[in-house]
This record gives structure tokens, C-alpha cells and sequence, in this order.
């Protein structure tokens, strides 16, 4: 079989677009974690402020790298991170993974 419609491209390109997007945070700006009973029923959620971004899109990519290493189900308001759950030490410990040191 022949690769008629073979087309070969190069990630390096993707990839360097992607690490200059991270380097967009603030690392060094005041991170606030706190817990709150809010919502239906009160339930417990958790919230992240002070990210150093206004950026949505940022904002986003890092939500869904903290809701995978939560386990836990998340939002973006108003560019606060708020996650389901008493999650205030696994947030805690991933941002120090990503960097992030004055919390």
C-alpha cells in the first residue's frame, strides 16, 4: 500500500507555543486556598485565588491539570478556580509541583 495522502509535520514548532504559554503565570504573586460551604445544601468547595493571570485560557489549561490531579470536578469564575470538595492540600501540593511557591 502506498501513502497517497501521507502527510509528515514537525511538533517541535506546537511544542515550543505550548512552554511559552506557561511562563505566562505570575509564580511570585500571593496565592490564596481556602474552603467554603456554599451552594446546594452547603456543600464544601474550594477556592484559589490570586493566580497572577487574567488570561482565560491559561486559566482553563491549568483547571483541567488540577481537576485531573484532584480526582475532583471544577469551575473558572471570574478567574478563581473553584473545586468540589475539601481539596485544599492536593491544591496546595500540585501548584507546588507547577511552580508556584508563595502560597
Amino acid at each position: 500500500m502506498g501513502k497517497k495522502n501521507w502527510i509528515e509535520f514537525d511538533n517541535q514548532q506546537i511544542k515550543s507555543e505550548e512552554t511559552a504559554h506557561e511562563d505566562n503565570f505570575n509564580k511570585r504573586s500571593k496565592i490564596n486556598i481556602s474552603k467554603q460551604k456554599k451552594g446546594k445544601k452547603g456543600k464544601t468547595i474550594t477556592l484559589i485565588k490570586g493566580l497572577g493571570t487574567q488570561d482565560e485560557i491559561l486559566l482553563k489549561e491549568l483547571l483541567k491539570k488540577i481537576k485531573v490531579f484532584c480526582g475532583t470536578g471544577g469551575t473558572l469564575i471570574d478567574s478563581y478556580i473553584q473545586l468540589q470538595g475539601d481539596m485544599v492540600s492536593k491544591s496546595i501540593e500540585f501548584l507546588r509541583k507547577e511552580g508556584f511557591h508563595n502560597l
